[in-house]
């Protein structure tokens, strides 16, 4: 037998890449230093924006690559919800135009003197000076043409550093930021979720944007805000009669909201005509409030989704409800799952609302555009 000894022991029979591929290669390792790609063919420009880094300077990519693979890479990355739809289905101005923003400035502790340090080993809460974030006035005044600001107040690799107080909106945080927002006159959605926002901070955000003229989506999930916030968030939607507030989402999920400002929110739906969609899951509501909402379905025709998952409405509660959807016409979801309202009145929800989706298609002239319209999907498990 005959044995072959390679003289390289590197020696690979994988096929050499194409001399263009190794030069487009290097253009993809230098574009930060010399952005080379008006010059090369469309097939040349597909490969360099699947392989080009998302973390290229926003200056070297904006005025040189187009809406494509590359912005819809850098989009996906970087944001966990991309709708590109609402965005004239463009990847770039999603990933030029929206501000997501979790740490922009660590806040830093001031090391106390030795005159002020404790006998003990540790330190009240009192004693904890205040961890400011960021003055978004710095910002939010130079980009005139904002349209989304998803805001969360944490800190990135604290480390040893660590204090529960890092991982909140303090009093500071919440006045720049109230300030901020007033220059902001094309923003449409503004979220501020997971952030310990309660009353005072609610109603301080609350009041400056009262007269905004293009808000329509408003975010506080996952925080603090109990009936303070709501009563002022319910001022907010009563202010769409003079066609101040253009409000048409509002998101409140995992509050500490109760009946006082369950009710409140519910009054204003009464005269409110732009609000579609409501978000009031897991909260400490009752049947209390979902008799008064179920008063405001009676006169609202403009909300189409509502969640009142999560809570304690009880067997009234869905009485109330069912009642309810019986009279309106524009409500089409409804999302009462975990809400002790019971099987049966689940079920006579559900059947309302398809009942209600039936009539409404029979409306349609066309056959073949109501086979092709989307089924609506309907959360009531008890």
């Amino acid at each position: 037998m005959r044995r072959i000894i390679a003289e390289d022991p590197d020696w690979s029979i994988t096929t050499v890449p194409n001399l263009s591929i190794i030069c487009l290669q290097v253009i993809v390792n230098n574009f930060e230093r010399n952005p080379i790609f008006e010059t090369l063919t469309a097939a040349q420009k597909e490969f360099l924006q699947e392989r080009l880094s998302p973390f290229l300077p926003l200056h070297v990519t904006a005025g040189v690559l187009p809406d494509g693979p590359y912005w819809r890479r850098c989009s996906q990355q970087k944001f966990a919800f991309c709708d590109v739809s609402v965005h004239g289905h463009s990847w770039k101005r999603i990933y030029v135009k929206r501000l997501d923003v979790s740490q922009l400035l660590v806040p830093v502790v001031k090391p106390q003197k030795k005159s002020e340090e404790k006998d003990h080993d540790f330190i009240l809460k009192r004693d904890v000076p205040p961890m400011d974030h960021f003055d978004f006035n710095i910002l939010l005044q130079k980009l005139t043409n904002l349209e989304e600001l998803h805001l969360t107040y944490r800190i990135k690799q604290c480390g040893m550093n660590f204090m529960w107080n890092m991982f909140e909106m303090t009093n500071r945080d919440c006045e720049s930021l109230a300030k901020a927002l007033q220059c902001c006159k094309t923003l449409k959605l503004f979220r501020l979720h997971q952030s310990h926002v309660d009353d005072r901070k609610c109603q301080l955000l609350v009041k400056h944007l009262v007269d905004h003229p293009s808000l329509t989506e408003l975010d506080f999930s996952h925080n603090k805000i109990g009936d303070g916030g709501a009563r002022a968030i319910g001022q907010l939607l009563a202010r769409t009669l003079s066609k101040i507030c253009t409000l048409e989402s509002l998101n409140l999920l995992l509050n500490m909201i109760k009946d006082d400002g369950g009710q409140a929110i519910a009054k204003a739906l009464l005269n409110n005509t732009t609000l579609r969609n409501l978000n009031l899951g897991g909260n400490d509501l009752t049947s209390v409030t979902a008799e008064a909402v179920s008063e405001a379905l009676t006169e609202n025709e403009t909300l189409q989704s509502l969640n009142l998952s999560c809570n304690q409405l009880c067997d009234v509660g869905g009485e109330a409800l069912v009642a309810a959807l019986s009279q309106n016409s524009t409500l089409n979801e409804c999302d009462v799952h975990l809400s002790q309202v019971g099987d049966q009145r689940s079920l006579l929800i559900n059947k309302l609302l398809w009942a209600k989706q039936s009539s409404q298609l029979k409306k349609k002239n066309n056959p073949a555009e109501v086979n092709a319209m989307p089924k609506k999907r309907f959360t009531l498990k008890n």
